[in-house]
């Protein structure tokens, strides 16, 4: 491991089968795992982890091929970023349950994750997360034609502006730091080949498909884990009508819609995302 990410909660890395994962360690008590939206960083998730760190080991990863994270050796999938995810947190020596905590592209990681090792995971909190609808953002559509899509994914300050705009309802939260984030992501060599192949394993240009997602919305209803859903009315990445279909599909979970709230809650409402999971977690919905 080099600079270890648990030296004064700062970001490092770790080795992982010969592979770089980039994270953040910080606190103590029961572990916490949270998950970031495709094309994303553990940054989306810096003021939670704070708030969540002082009465909990709280884990903030790069997905593979994300950020500061190296990319598989095999097509990013779905199931390769949970298999990925699971290999990273035996490195980082969670061996107990932890609260997964997935935003976008990282709840259904989570979910994924939750069914394949069941044993992993104590519950689960899912933040406007993939895989409750066929709607999305025609930016990510788009993606699933090529050439468009890596025309589309070029880096420039001007879509990386465009793109942050889109997950806020409040502009404030588009920040001069956030968008040197976003542009340093996406200069990763790797970092088109990555999006594609997640966007082309998980839907078409129509939105995205059914059949990954009838599958993993079946298998996590089965599972004996309480559940939190939660969505923000001003998502225009990802419809707060999804939250409907979570309930419908979910019925045994808690949901909670924050009003004037785009696709990061977990940014635009930290206090009260911090404030809502810790009693979650404190008291959870009866199981099964």
């Amino acid at each position: 491991m080099s600079t270890p990410p648990d030296r004064a909660g700062d970001p490092g890395t770790v080795t992982v089968r010969g592979r770089a994962v980039r994270c953040r360690v910080a606190g103590q008590g029961p572990p916490v795992v949270l998950l970031h939206g495709i094309g994303r960083t553990l940054a989306d998730f810096a003021e939670l982890h704070d708030l969540l760190a002082r009465d909990h080991r709280v884990v903030s990863l790069d997905l593979a091929g994300h950020g500061g994270s190296a990319p598989l050796d095999e097509p990013h999938t779905l199931a390769a970023l949970a298999r990925a995810t699971a290999e990273s947190l035996d490195a980082l020596g969670v061996d107990r349950p932890a609260h997964l905590v997935g935003n976008s592209l990282g709840g259904a990681v989570a979910m994924r994750l939750a069914v394949d090792e069941p044993s992993r995971v104590a519950s689960l909190v899912l933040a406007n997360s993939a895989g409750f609808g066929a709607e999305v953002t025609i930016a990510l559509r788009l993606l699933a034609l090529r050439p468009l899509g890596r025309l589309l994914l070029r880096p420039s300050r001007a879509v990386a502006r465009h793109t942050e705009r889109a997950l806020f309802h409040d502009a404030r939260h588009v920040t001069a730091a956030r968008l040197d984030t976003a542009l340093a992501a996406a200069r990763r060599p790797h970092a088109a080949r990555v999006m594609l192949e997640l966007v082309g394993s998980l839907g078409t240009v129509r939105g995205v498909a059914p059949g990954w997602r009838a599958e993993l919305l079946d298998a996590v209803a089965r599972l004996d884990v309480p559940l939190l859903v939660v969505w923000g009315d001003r998502d225009r990445i990802l419809p707060a009508a999804h939250l409907d279909a979570a309930r419908a599909r979910l019925p045994r979970a808690r949901t909670h819609l924050f009003p004037d709230t785009g696709h990061l809650p977990q940014v635009e409402r930290a206090a009260q995302f911090h404030h809502l999971v810790t009693d979650f977690w404190a008291a959870p919905p009866a199981r099964g």
